[in-house]
């Protein structure tokens, strides 16, 4: 899987949301290799966006369509300030990619020391006790930018699950495994909530 994250301010989220409803209704049927993607604009009027493909050549055909540069070009003017790019060819899922299903939507933004590791310590834990103790978590993926930035996307039934499930006091061997996997992050960590998700899938 190939992920690309767009970023930057916007003015109206509701004319941003019409862009993308066009793009899943015209263009998407001649996205080969499109997968999906989520989307949505937070409180503070932050647009962000993961659009997963089956590989870097996919996502590369479809920019250089030229009905895409054409959508692009109309769709930039809507953005207040600089968009960024992150193109990412590490990704590591968790649970499952994605879900259309999902009514709330956290991204979080961070740095690691070693994107690897991090991936190779997150496959070895059993995820069976996180599901069981986290219910309201559908699934995950983390998306490496290649620079020592990472993307991480976490889809819950809803907010109120989310924030419930955030409270709960986790088990000492959970515990232990997640300061360990806090110790492959650097910095602090930026969350943008999508409480009104745009999910679009294939």
């Amino acid at each position: 899987m190939f992920i690309q994250v767009i970023q930057g301010k916007v003015g109206d989220a509701g004319e941003v949301k019409e862009a993308l409803d066009r793009w899943a209704r015209d263009l998407a049927p001649g996205a080969i290799g499109w997968l999906g993607s989520t989307a949505g604009v937070t409180d503070d009027g932050t647009f962000v966006a993961l659009a997963r493909f089956e590989s870097q050549d996919a996502a590369r055909r479809n920019s250089d369509r030229p009905e895409q540069g054409q959508w692009w070009a109309e769709t930039s003017k809507l953005f207040t300030g600089t968009v960024t790019f992150h193109d990412c060819a590490e990704i590591e899922v968790w649970f499952a990619p994605s879900s259309d299903d999902a009514g709330f939507v956290q991204v979080i933004q961070n740095r690691v020391t070693d994107f690897a590791g991090l991936a190779a310590y997150m496959r070895r834990l059993d995820d069976k006790p996180m599901r069981e103790f986290r219910p309201d978590i559908i699934g995950g993926l983390s998306a490496a930018h290649g620079d020592g930035g990472i993307t991480e996307v976490l889809y819950f039934t809803s907010e109120a699950a989310a924030r419930e499930g955030e409270r709960k006091e986790q088990p000492a061997e959970m515990r232990a495994q997640m300061e360990r996997m806090m110790e492959f992050y650097e910095g602090e960590p930026a969350y943008l909530d999508l409480r009104t998700p745009w999910l679009y899938s294939r």
